[in-house]
């Protein structure tokens, strides 16, 4: 792999950090500010709402911008966003610092992923997106927990200093190992846009995304909470369990490139799905048992960002037949379906834990998996080329 994927990576493993260390931190910032789980679980869903706005929006307005100058200012952008953060006076200024961050995330990981395809050949380009998304999940792996533990020791707006220092390393390795002269397509035109916004087999895949991937974040957002509170984990812990979780994803998330480049993306999201659903239930089986419960998250990670590589290179392939001109604003959709389940997972679990519990959300999450499998084989079934070479 080209070393530009590496750069990618390194940044990549800043942005992940910084949206997924927060869940560690919910009941530290609760406490800190004074407000309700719930109302702490916001933080994740409107950061996820300033990707979902963020990624079409700003990728398309950004079309004919060289690609690494697009890519050295969304890192400006996400540093200045975390630095707001970690002077937040407040529940509601964090609250924008979150927002505005979330921007920039939307927008990089779109630009990333197309980067990636461009700088390797067809046939590994799900390998390439999953090594861009390695940096996220790699972040999970160390980020998140070491984030956890400073935030829970020195406070949570050291971690957001300590992302501000991260995003300073990305930007700096992005600056020097990705090329200057990285092919770019035209703008696409209004209507190259409009064509992703109506067609029907993208928009479907968008709907997968958002309640396949989205269905975990009903019971992630609050992992750490019902670790202390049902599992009865202390805080310290609860870091080490996310570092199992963080983990599993990373070698999730490569094995799902990888079987999606070898058996096409509908099949394999099947696949993950199913195990999705399967490690949700039976984490919520096993709350009540500590051994159980950190043997299911050892698994479950895995399964929850393994659908990322083949979703994302579902979208490209489509749109790759029906708007050739908008390969990227369709991309940049995606990832703001991404992020449009995590803000609705996440909004949904806080709901979930109100009216039926921390122990309930688990069960709530492996309903919408189900329903992003059934998703899935609808689109199989329904999809042209791309849709009969997935199915294969």
């Amino acid at each position: 792999m080209p070393l530009a994927l590496w750069a990618l990576t390194i940044s990549a493993f800043a942005v992940g950090t910084t949206e997924f260390v927060i869940v560690g931190l919910l009941p530290t910032i609760a406490d800190s500010l004074g407000v309700s789980l719930p109302s702490a679980g916001l933080l994740v869903s409107l950061y996820a709402l300033g990707v979902t706005i963020g990624a079409p929006v700003l990728t398309a307005l950004t079309g004919g911008l060289p690609r690494k100058t697009l890519l050295l200012g969304l890192l400006l952008l996400f540093i200045v966003g975390n630095t707001f953060a970690a002077f937040a006076p407040g529940y509601g200024s964090l609250i924008v610092a979150r927002f505005i961050t979330g921007l920039a995330h939307g927008v990089f990981f779109a630009i990333a992923s197309t980067i990636a395809t461009s700088l390797v050949t067809r046939e590994k380009e799900s390998s390439a997106i999953a090594m861009v998304f390695m940096g996220l999940t790699v972040a999970l792996v160390t980020g998140v927990p070491l984030g956890t533990w400073v935030g829970q020791t020195f406070g949570w707006q050291s971690t957001f200093l300590g992302v501000v220092a991260l995003g300073l390393v990305g930007l700096v390795a992005s600056a020097i190992l990705v090329p200057s002269n990285l092919p770019q397509s035209p703008p696409p035109s209004l209507r190259a846009q409009a064509e992703v916004l109506t067609s029907p087999r993208l928009l479907l895949v968008y709907l997968i995304t958002a309640v396949g991937y989205g269905g975990n974040f009903v019971a992630f957002t609050f992992l750490a909470p019902m670790l202390t509170g049902v599992t009865g984990l202390s805080a310290g812990a609860v870091s080490l369990v996310i570092l199992l979780y963080g983990a599993s994803v990373a070698a999730g998330n490569i094995l799902g490139g990888k079987l999606s480049d070898r058996v096409g993306p509908v099949p394999a999201l099947t696949l993950i799905f199913i195990g999705l659903a399967l490690m949700l239930t039976a984490f919520g089986l096993a709350l009540s048992y500590p051994i159980a419960a950190i043997a299911v998250v050892a698994l479950w990670g895995g399964f929850a960002f393994a659908n990322v590589p083949p979703l994302q290179t579902y979208v490209v392939q489509i749109a790759r037949e029906v708007s050739p001109a908008a390969v990227d604003v369709a991309s940049g959709l995606n990832i703001g379906a991404f992020n449009l389940g995590i803000a609705l997972g996440a909004w949904s679990g806080g709901l979930v834990v109100e009216n039926l519990g921390l122990a309930a959300t688990p069960f709530v999450g492996a309903v919408a998996v189900i329903a992003g499998i059934g998703l899935t084989r609808l689109s199989g079934r329904l999809g042209g080329s791309a849709g009969l070479v997935a199915s294969a």
